[in-house]
């Protein structure tokens, strides 16, 4: 239930419907969106709501719908119900292209069996009878004119009246060739009079032809004649015409008796094409306002995130310009907010945000918010918003609000959203107040929820004092004197009338002289209340700034343990294979020494043969003896470094390759990890020196470090490859250190672009995103920079 019923207008619930409408394909669909109403049924509203939201899943994600045609054949099929009355051409040729998009949607979802189970159920159980379809394409051609052989008869009669026809115009052409020899006809050829093929004679020799004059010029001098030859045949194919004609409704006729038992059916598939006109609408309507479907629940209570009225984003969206998102919620423990703050200051637009996008989940319509966003579900919606003083009623301004008031005390309960503009305005403060904290302290006492805007200080001390009212106040920049547009949850706001007014230009003395008229206690409160808005404000700001911070320590500390964790693993590489080296040496060094031993007792110890034997032990003990490399710093002055060296960091064991040089630093490469040291602190060491492990793995990125392109173009991929596409480059340029990508998506209606965006915004790791210059791709290709 709404009360009053203009809260329709009131809200721009009217506009919402009007934009939605100007999305249908047909009337029909137009007639559906004059009938949407807020519901309060949360099955209806729940169905309603999937159906849109699939709807505009297909036309973001999926191959285009099959919808070609809508055209109103209930009105045909009621027609064709009438005994005796039967469907013209053009009429059929409706019916029939309707059905061919009915069965084009029913297919295109029949491949798409489970993917979208409440559009599904529009034609649940709807037959297909394509024997309809049959029949009127046996006669209907897809021009939608009847076919030549749609019958014998007509076939004849078709080809009596080409024969005729052929046969007059070959008398007409040799006894006009005959004429223009003999000099009787005026310049020019032959031409149509009275729908009649005539001959143009000079009108001195109209008495040398026999035949029917249709016509003379202006000037008199020129006769139109018909000879008479051709006037017997046409004469002709006038009657087959007229028997053609008579052929025709004969054939239509009993392709409406056909037709006729079907009309229920046909009445279905008109409710299904309206249906998917409909919700085709709203999902159009969604894209535009960038809308999502929030969580929905039974019971009254909402909870929005980044929400936005629709009307303000359409209007902000063609001056280029973003609005200021809302964050709300309205629950048990929070049933009604008090919204003071300055005025300009956005308190309408927020409550009006809140009312209309409530109304429209209630409609089945998706609203520009978080899909986060729970919205419930009210059984009645009572609004008081501007002045609806009327003179034939004999209301002022106050007593139509004192009106409403009364209705919202006698009929609201627990599942009532109220929303009341300016609470208690329009008599004496000293009065309006107290009897304004009445009706709210009534209304909190019923449990109503929801909002209501004002300027009167004792409401907003109530609200502060009383459980299940909570204050809530429209930021001001009360340093460049400006409205910021964004709700803060938990403190009233000043009306910041003194700053206003100085900043309009109202003189010093007249300001001095209001300052003195008020009460020191008001004084007081209203500087608190500035103060307190500043100190927010920088409290606000100091925490982005230690959030900022506190990320970066985040990523830090896991680049920290990322590069511990890859030093042990390269550690425990190296310890592995010094233990096998040294095996080897080992058992080399034993099968040295037996074979040595067994060649000096087979030689019976003789003194040369023992002597020649351990000298060739000891050379070859000292072949095998690895000696470690002593490891120089590189020095500038000696040896330059260079991209591709292997180096050693001085103070660990840590071993890498050579990125880049920039000046006394050194860009290394340590397996996906880059870090930068002096080049004091790094030695080089020799390819040979680097276990193989290592020198694979580097080889490896360090290929697709100069392979790899901050570039990519995703112009004809369906959304989700193409959003899948761009998170693999996006991760691969966040592992190698790139600061920014080029995307190309083409222009198209710039969905894909605003999907890519949407997107990549979650990520903390962009810093920001624009547009290549016009005249390199404009809005076509996007630039993402990286923090």
């Amino acid at each position: 239930m709404l009360y009053p019923k203009n809260s329709v207008d009131k809200l721009g619930f009217t506009e919402v419907k009007e934009l939605i409408k100007a999305h249908c394909l047909s009337e029909m669909g137009q007639q559906m969106v004059d009938k949407i109403q807020v519901m309060s049924n949360f099955d209806q509203i729940y169905k309603f709501l999937n159906q849109a939201n699939e709807f505009k899943n297909i036309l973001v994600n999926d191959a285009a719908l099959p919808i070609h045609h809508f055209f109103d054949i209930k009105t045909l099929a009621n027609k064709a119900r009438i005994e005796g009355v039967f469907l013209s051409e053009e009429e059929f040729y409706q019916v029939q292209a309707s059905l061919q998009t009915v069965f084009a949607v029913i297919g295109y979802f029949s491949e798409r069996e489970g993917l979208y189970p409440n559009l599904e159920a529009l034609f649940e159980h709807l037959p297909i009878e394509k024997a309809i379809l049959k029949k009127i394409d046996a006669i209907i051609d897809p021009k939608g004119k009847i076919r030549p052989n749609a019958s014998r008869d007509l076939q004849e009669i078709t080809s009596g009246i080409a024969k005729a026809e052929q046969e007059a115009r070959r008398k007409i052409d040799q006894i006009f060739k005959n004429a223009s020899s003999s000099g009787w006809t005026a310049d020019g050829s032959l031409t149509i009079r009275d729908g009649r093929l005539c001959i143009p004679l000079l009108a001195e020799n109209k008495r040398k032809l026999k035949g029917f004059i249709h016509d003379e010029s202006a000037s008199g001098q020129t006769v139109y004649m018909e000879p008479e030859e051709v006037f017997t045949l046409n004469n002709r194919v006038r009657d087959l015409e007229f028997e053609r004609r008579r052929e025709i409704v004969k054939i239509l006729t009993a392709l409406t008796n056909e037709l006729r038992p079907y009309t229920p059916l046909l009445l279905s598939y008109h409710s299904l094409l309206t249906k998917l006109d409909f919700v085709r609408a709203k999902a159009l309507f969604a894209i535009d306002v960038e809308a999502e479907m929030p969580q929905v629940v039974n019971e009254p209570k909402l909870k929005l995130f980044n929400a936005r009225h629709p009307l303000l984003f359409l209007n902000f969206k063609k001056e280029q310009k973003t609005v200021v998102p809302l964050n709300v919620h309205i629950d048990e423990g929070t049933r009604i907010i008090v919204v003071s703050g300055p005025n300009a200051g956005g308190k309408s637009v927020c409550m009006k945000t809140v009312g209309l996008l409530q109304m429209m989940v209630q409609a089945g319509l998706l609203i520009p918010a978080a899909e986060a966003s729970v919205v419930g579900v009210f059984k009645q919606v009572f609004v008081d918003i501007g002045d609806d003083q009327s003179i034939e009623s004999d209301l002022s301004t106050y007593s139509a609000h004192l009106s409403k008031m009364k209705a919202f005390v006698e009929d609201a309960n627990g599942k009532t959203l109220i929303l009341i503009d300016e609470f208690g305005t329009g008599t004496d403060p000293q009065f309006g107040g107290p009897i304004a904290e009445a009706v709210l302290e009534s209304l909190n006492h019923k449990k109503v929820k929801g909002m209501v805007t004002t300027h009167y200080s004792n409401l907003k001390i109530f609200a502060s004092n009383t459980d299940g009212i909570e204050n809530a106040s429209m930021l001001f920049n009360n340093v460049e004197m400006k409205p910021l547009y964004r709700l803060e949850i938990g403190k009233p706001g000043s009306s910041y009338a003194f700053e206003i007014a100085q900043k309009i230009g109202l003189p010093q003395n007249v300001l001095n002289l209001a300052r003195n008229k008020i009460s020191e206690g008001q004084k007081k409160v209203d500087t608190l209340l500035v103060d307190l808005e500043r100190e927010k404000r920088e409290i606000f700001e100091t925490k982005q700034k230690l959030d900022k911070q506190q990320r970066r320590v985040n990523e830090l500390q896991a680049e920290n343990e990322k590069l511990k964790s890859y030093l042990e693993e390269n550690k425990k590489v190296l310890i592995r294979e010094a233990k096998d080296q040294a095996k080897n040496i080992i058992l080399n060094a034993n099968k040295l020494v037996e074979n040595t031993i067994s060649e000096i007792k087979s030689s019976n110890a003789d003194k040369e043969t023992t002597r020649n034997l351990r000298e060739n032990l000891n050379i070859e003990l000292k072949k095998n003896t690895v000696k470690p490399e002593p490891v120089k710093p590189t020095a500038a002055a000696d040896e330059e470094l260079k991209p591709g060296d292997w180096v050693k960091l001085v103070d660990s064991e840590t071993t890498g390759q050579v990125i880049e040089l920039i000046k006394d630093n050194v860009v290394i490469a340590i397996g996906d990890l880059r870090t930068v040291a002096k080049k004091k602190r790094v030695v080089k060491v020799s390819k040979s020196a680097v276990p193989k492990e290592i020198r694979r793995t580097m080889n490896s990125h360090t290929s697709d470090f100069a392979s790899f392109s901050p570039e990519i173009d995703v112009r004809g991929m369906r959304t989700e490859d193409a959003l899948h596409s761009i998170e693999k480059l996006f991760d691969r340029a966040l592992m190698m250190g790139f600061n920014s990508l080029k995307i190309l998506h083409g222009k198209g209606d710039g969905i894909l672009r605003k999907m890519i965006r949407q997107y990549l915004k979650k990520y903390e790791q962009v810093d920001r995103m624009e547009d290549e210059h016009a005249d390199r791709g404009g809005d076509g290709i996007t630039y993402v920079y990286l923090k």
